[in-house]
């Protein structure tokens, strides 16, 4: 199983940024995709965004295109995504995920491995 640790959430005003990180450990040769999903007060879990292990191919929600990015560190074993512009519905605990298929599904289910999660606050 793949260990997941999320970094970087806080409190930031509208139209700032936020760079969120993700470090994995454990069986991580057995990933190949990676996604950032985030629960919002009140909603269900939601897909953020996706990134493949190693061709980087990447994937959004049509919420957070060109406002987020997502990108990985192959020998560091991290994720980050890279949040500008953010807005106050942006507002939600962030999660890191993986799984060992290489589609850059937008499916909970799909995601075999969870960290904790990191709360993003944007005010108004």
């Amino acid at each position: 199983q793949v260990q997941l640790v999320e970094s970087g959430g806080g409190l930031v005003q509208a139209g700032g940024s936020l760079r969120l990180s993700c470090a994995a450990s454990g069986r991580t040769f057995s990933t190949n995709t990676m996604g950032w999903f985030r629960r919002a007060p009140g909603k269900e879990r939601e897909f953020v965004a996706a990134i493949s292990w190693r061709l980087g191919r990447t994937r959004y929600a049509d919420s957070v295109k060109g406002r987020f990015t997502i990108s990985r560190d192959n020998a560091k074993n991290t994720v980050d995504l890279q949040m500008n512009s953010l807005k106050t519905e942006d507002t939600a605990v962030y999660y890191c995920a993986a799984r060992a298929s290489l589609a850059t599904t937008t499916a909970n289910h799909e995601y075999d491995s969870w960290g904790q999660g990191t709360q993003v606050t944007v005010s108004s």
